[in-house]
């Protein structure tokens, strides 16, 4: 089981194209169904953006497994122990809702494959983080929800935290963004082109 999450977690930038080029393909978006997805994939942005402004670049890693130089509890993690993979889940949900490819079908099976992935990827990071930072994190991991954020506010103060950097989040982002403006835009023209 390791070994298929080291490999997950390796090419976990490159499974959604497949999902991504068959929402382009089968593409039925309307007024309604582009600007509804936009809202869910900018919320989605929002949390990823505002989680690599503390966690920074370490959370770009692709090599062969989990690593991280501080157990961060600040900004969205406070809230939620993923917000990165929360973030990418509304940006794919986003999407989907956008194109309205074979929907509501083929936006399911993307949300159960991207779960499935998450989860292989998440319990692995757990027992790393876990392994690391001992009873701070089995604190933490009994009292912030893995999935779903919640209002209340993880506090530690005897944690070191980095700072929140939205320069920093910015520039280990631009891929993201790139990816984002690019599909939201291909689905504009679409959309212009078959209506």
């Amino acid at each position: 089981m390791k070994e298929l999450s080291k490999k997950i977690f390796q090419y976990r930038s490159y499974t959604p194209l497949p999902f991504l080029l068959l929402m382009i393909i089968f593409q039925e978006a309307t007024i309604t169904s582009l600007v509804v997805g936009f809202v869910i994939v900018m919320i989605g942005e929002f949390f990823r953006l505002w989680g690599v402004s503390y966690a920074g670049s370490e959370t770009r890693t692709t090599g062969g497994g989990v690593g991280g130089t501080y157990l961060v509890v600040s900004g969205p993690f406070a809230h939620v122990r993923n917000p990165l993979y929360f973030g990418n889940m509304l940006i794919y949900t986003g999407i989907g809702v956008m194109s309205m490819a074979l929907y509501p079908y083929l936006l399911i099976l993307a949300i159960l494959f991207f779960y499935f992935q998450y989860h292989t990827i998440i319990n692995e990071e757990e027992k790393f983080l876990e392994s690391k930072f001992g009873e701070k994190y089995k604190d933490y991991f009994s009292k912030v929800p893995r999935w779903i954020p919640t209002f209340t506010k993880y506090e530690n103060p005897g944690l070191e935290q980095p700072p929140f950097k939205l320069n920093m989040g910015l520039k280990s982002e631009k891929r993201t963004l790139q990816a984002i403006s690019l599909t939201v835009i291909l689905l504009i023209i679409l959309y212009w082109l078959t209506n």
